[in-house]
Order: structure tokens, then C-alpha cells, then sequence
């Protein structure tokens, strides 16, 4: 379980859990297929669909120009 770090709670997180969706903060170079196994093997469970997304590197700023 090395690859989830913790369970994101939030209000719009405790909504999902109605639904049975959960929010998780994962290892950043993890992909969609580990991800799915680790809860699948964690929570033992079946994963039917999964979101993920990354967030945009922090920009760097070199003077008056961003890039």
C-alpha cells in the first residue's frame, strides 16, 4: 500500500462516499492501473470506473518573463 498516501476529506468527498466513491491522494508517478490494483487488493473490492488527473507543474519564474 505503498503508493496511496491518504484519504482526501473534504465536503465534496464526504458527498461522493453516499454514492460510494472515494477521494485518495496517490504517489505522483503512479499510473491508472496501479492505482486500481492497490484498492482493489486494499479494500477488496471490484473497481468499476476511476478518475485521476495531475496537476500542472509550478511555473518558474526567470525575472519579468514566467515560463
Amino acid at each position: 500500500m505503498d503508493g496511496i498516501k491518504y484519504v482526501v476529506v473534504t465536503d465534496k468527498s464526504i458527498r461522493l462516499l453516499v454514492k460510494n466513491q472515494y477521494t485518495s491522494n496517490v504517489e505522483s508517478g503512479s499510473t491508472r492501473i496501479e492505482i486500481k490494483h492497490w484498492v482493489e487488493l486494499f479494500f477488496s473490492v471490484k473497481v468499476i470506473a476511476m478518475n485521476s488527473h495531475r496537476l500542472p507543474k509550478k511555473g518558474r519564474r526567470i525575472g519579468p518573463i514566467m515560463g
